[in-house]
């Protein structure tokens, strides 16, 4: 799951404004992202649309591409093709220390 977190100090009473420079309405996009290794497309035309203030769940079958786009959003890879957007920008390097990520690990 990606968790985007609301602003401090935001409560439910408070209403919800969209950030004053990004007037999409969307916290985190990925747009037509295209990922292959060594000749397996991994992901293929893949656009998500995460609005601000949400929580957002990334749900598919095994080899689907999850944790390849995952990996691009937290910039761990590259993407071939494609561009992601955090609050209506493109991601920057700084922007990893925004976006929590928790891979799953086993053994030791």
């Amino acid at each position: 799951m990606i968790f985007l977190c609301p602003p401090h100090g935001y409560t439910m009473k408070t209403p919800l404004a969209l950030h004053p420079m990004n007037p999409t309405g969307y916290a985190l996009e990925a747009r037509h992202i295209h990922k292959t290794y060594s000749g397996h497309k991994a992901l293929h035309d893949v656009s998500i649309s995460v609005p601000q203030r949400s929580v957002f769940g990334l749900l598919g079958p095994n080899g689907a591409g999850k944790t390849t786009l995952i990996r691009i959003i937290n910039q761990i890879t590259a993407a071939d093709e494609g561009e992601v957007l955090l609050d209506g920008r493109r991601l920057a390097p700084s922007d990893v220390e925004k976006i929590g990520y928790l891979p799953e690990e086993r053994g030791l």
